[in-house]
């Protein structure tokens, strides 16, 4: 984001990275490289060759052309029609390449995407800084590329991004929202969740005649096929359901081997199926490669080895280093990947320095059965040994990727180990070194501000300790525990809460009451109580813990301190903000002592203390506070850690509490986008800061923003916490407020009624939320029995039009506690 208002200082540019995870502040100079660089003539990158073999899709082609024309955006996906099941191998990705191809002297650039997950979009465009500005580049670490290459795409217009293979539509809003300067066009085998961002194309399968035509041309290259071969391929074609990636392998194959295609349909025994008019394709495919793998094992047996071990980790960018580290030569690796590249059963990427393997591919061989005898002799999946060993190998040496390079190596190889923590197969045997990288790849994420996409990592490498260790061994509960903390991160503390209990209770059997670890879980557990607004359960046990802290650890000891802090967070929520500011000046001037001023701790501490300030109008402290809060977070934890975003968020709320809403709505509105795009649309945290934007436009008096916000947020506020979260009635508790600015009583009431009944019957009748709403209840009927009388005392010919009417102001939230 930059322009007339760029959200920095000086002449410091923002762009936002939309990957879910980061937001990068760029230095002026490389702003100023994304306005005078231009792409040279026939500028891109697409993944593979469109030499090869391409039949129909002619009117696909025109009606792709079209789409994008009239609107700048279009998807093309997997058609239901054909009862596909979800699955790929219908040429999508093809389509696409050759449109990009057809069409490339109408772009100024054209750049494919791998859009698997948010991750691998920013990586992808990290690259296109690198095509585009290396003098810049090749020192910055991926995120900031991406966010270079954002900025350089809104300052050009005239480009074609393509998103190959996206598994969740709402990782483009983003892009979608951010660039208009160019044309969008994503693949993917979803066909809902398209309809507010962009037109779809749902692709079948081929008709068979191009089905034929398609087959005859890869088996027979360069040749006319006389009327028998046509025939052979009709039916071939027929068998194999018209599906272009079974259609290209039998080709490949024929072609490859010299059998005619009669004699391997007959081989491959399909006319035997019970069942011809169901197609599946994974049945498909798998008879054809079985053929295919007997033909390659006979030339290459190390190459059918990688292939079983491709199947394990992420289809796209699997690097030759990665697959080295099986310890192949360069030499054998080589000639492994030909042969598999002649065979059509892997794609080389445009630098041929890594292979792109197809999902379907993917999903035949680790749908492999094995028989009861392999089963018994091999404790793995053909395959799964040999991944888990290459991605174990290529682990960087300094875990915390702190260094540009070793961050670099942890972005390239993290879908390759989210994709095998995703992919175990059952009955397989558990090691504690594949626990071990699965840990490293998470508390990078964690440290990377990043803990919530870190869960299937967690969960996978819980499962692998407790077989591997035992349920109750130190290394499982820390596993336990860090999966609970996860959990909490991205907001599910329905599954949070039982975690921490079991946690709690066995380390209290296994380690003892006061051992520091159970401590530490006595404390998370109390954190996600108060998360759940369960003061009740929340308070006793932060004063049990800190007690045990105090008399085991020390008063000064970093988690004896924290726990001060914490406790005095939960008696403000319940509240006593008084009692609560004499622990919190406490304890910051504890952290001050102990830990310095800059510290995370410290700067938490400093923050609660502000928010309490405010709560007793003490509005300029608050916002000195906050403010030199927000800036050592900036200067120590960087512009791109959600940290930083949340001092935003709290300096917003002190302009506001302080009358200040010229200030406060910019910032609030910048802050949200800034978290749309690093942690998402539906985040917790972009939650809560898209309810106090709602506030601050109500403030405002401006009920035309603020009623859709409060709207917006209450659905999505029930969809992500549940609709009795404190959270989520604090959101229906302000929209009623904003109904009632806005003088709709009509709707306002009844709301405050249900929410009033909920908060009762959740918080209890003296929580401090439950007197608020009977106050709010009470203050909207009144207005209503005002109005009532003076429509009776009014003429019939006078419009009497309702004013708005004063509120107690927005209903605060629970406070989120700082992490443990």
């Amino acid at each position: 984001m930059s322009g007339e208002r760029p959200i920095g200082a000086g002449s410091i540019g923002v762009a936002i990275s939309g990957d879910n995870a980061r937001v990068v502040m760029l230095p002026a100079e490389a702003v100023h490289w994304t306005r005078t660089v231009e792409a040279p003539p026939g500028a891109g990158f697409l993944p593979e060759s469109v030499s090869g073999v391409f039949v129909g899709r002619e009117q696909e082609l025109t009606d792709l052309r079209g789409m994008l024309s009239g609107g700048g955006s279009a998807a093309v996906v997997q058609s239901r029609v054909r009862a596909i099941h979800g699955l790929g191998g219908v040429g999508k990705s093809t389509l696409a390449l050759h449109y990009a191809d057809r069409y490339r002297s109408t772009y100024t650039l054209v750049w494919w995407i791998t859009a698997e997950s948010p991750e691998s979009i920013v990586t992808s465009l990290a690259g296109l800084a690198m095509r585009l500005c290396p003098q810049w580049a090749g020192t910055a670490e991926p995120d900031k590329r991406a966010a270079w290459a954002i900025t350089w795409l809104q300052a050009h217009p005239g480009w074609l991004l393509i998103f190959d293979n996206v598994e969740d539509p709402t990782h483009l809003r983003p892009y979608l929202g951010t660039l208009a300067g160019g044309h969008h066009l994503a693949t993917s085998r979803r066909a809902t969740g398209w309809h507010a961002l962009a037109p779809t194309m749902p692709l079948g399968l081929l008709p068979l005649d191009e089905a034929a035509d398609l087959l005859c041309t890869i088996a027979f290259p360069n040749l006319t096929p006389i009327s028998d071969q046509n025939e052979q391929a009709r039916r071939l074609a027929e068998d194999l359901g018209c599906l272009p990636l079974a259609l290209e392998q039998a080709g490949a194959y024929a072609y490859r081997t010299g059998t005619d295609l009669d004699t391997y349909r007959r081989s491959l025994k399909l006319v035997l199926d019970e069942d011809r008019d169901v197609f599946d394709p994974e049945r498909t495919i798998a008879r054809i490669w079985d053929q295919t793998l007997t033909a390659i094992t006979r030339r290459n047996q190390l190459a059918v080895t990688l292939l079983h071990a491709m199947a394990w980790l992420a289809p796209d960018d699997i690097s030759r280093s990665l697959l080295a580290e099986l310890g192949l030569t360069p030499v054998a690796l080589g000639n492994a990947l030909g042969d598999l590249h002649a065979y059509n059963m892997i794609a080389f990427t445009d630098d041929r320095q890594g292979v792109n393997i197809h999902r379907l591919v993917q999903t035949v061989l680790r749908n492999h059965t094995r028989t009861p005898a392999e089963s018994e002799l091999e404790a793995y999946a053909p395959g799964r040994a040999e991944a888990e060993q290459a991605v174990r190998q290529a682990l960087p040496a300094t875990p915390d990727g702190l260094l540009p390079e070793s961050t670099a190596q942890w972005e390239r190889l993290l879908p390759h180990a989210v994709a095998l923590a995703e992919s175990t197969p059952p009955n397989t045997l558990a090691s504690a070194d594949t626990a071990d990288t699965y840990h490293q790849a998470a508390e990078y994420l964690y440290r990377q501000g990043r803990d919530a996409h870190s869960i299937p990592l967690r969960e996978a490498a819980l499962a692998q300790r407790v077989e591997a260790l035992s349920d109750t061994h130190s290394s499982t509960l820390t596993e336990r525990n860090r999966l609970a903390n996860a959990y909490r991160a991205a907001g599910d503390l329905t599954r949070a809460i039982p975690l921490y209990e079991a946690t709690l209770a066995q380390r209290e059997q296994v380690l003892g009451h006061t051992h520091p670890d159970t401590l530490i879980s006595r404390s998370n557990l109390a954190d996600a109580y108060w998360g759940v607004g369960d003061l009740a359960r929340a308070i006793p046990l932060h004063e049990a813990t800190l007690a045990q802290r105090e008399q085991v650890l020390g008063h000064t000891h970093p988690d004896t301190l924290r726990s001060r802090d914490h406790l005095a967070g939960a008696y403000e929520s319940a509240g006593d903000p008084v009692r609560a500011i004499h622990i919190f000046e406490i304890s910051l001037a504890q952290r001050e002592q102990v830990l310095g001023d800059a510290h995370p701790d410290t700067l938490d501490s400093r923050i609660n203390l502000a928010e309490a300030y405010q709560l007793v109008g003490n509005s300029s402290q608050a916002t000195s506070l906050l403010e030199s809060a927000m800036a050592e977070r900036a200067r120590t934890l960087g512009d791109s850690h959600p940290a930083t975003l949340r001092s935003r968020n709290y300096v917003a709320r002190s302009y506001q509490t302080a009358g200040d809403l010229e200030r406060a709505i910019p910032l609030y509105e910048a802050t949200l986008t800034l978290f749309e795009s690093i942690l998402g649309d539906a985040d917790p945290q972009t939650l809560h800061t898209r309810n106090d934007l709602a506030n601050a436009y109500s403030a405002a008096g401006d009920s035309n923003r603020a009623i859709p916000l409060h709207e917006v947020t209450l659905i999505q506020r029930e969809q992500v916490l549940g609709g009795t979260h404190p959270a989520t009635l604090a959101s229906r508790n302000n929209l009623a407020k904003a109904y009632e600015l806005a003088g709709d009583l009509g709707r306002a009431i009844p709301l405050y009624e249900a929410t009033l009944a909920q908060r009762e019957q959740v918080l209890g009748t003296t929580h401090p939320a439950t007197l608020a709403s009977h106050s709010s209840l009470a203050s909207a009927r009144r207005a209503a029995k005002a109005v009532r009388q003076r429509t009776t005392s009014t003429s019939p010919t006078t419009t009497n039009r309702q004013q708005p009417l004063p509120t107690d102001g927005p209903a605060q939230e629970p406070q989120r506690p700082p992490r443990t």
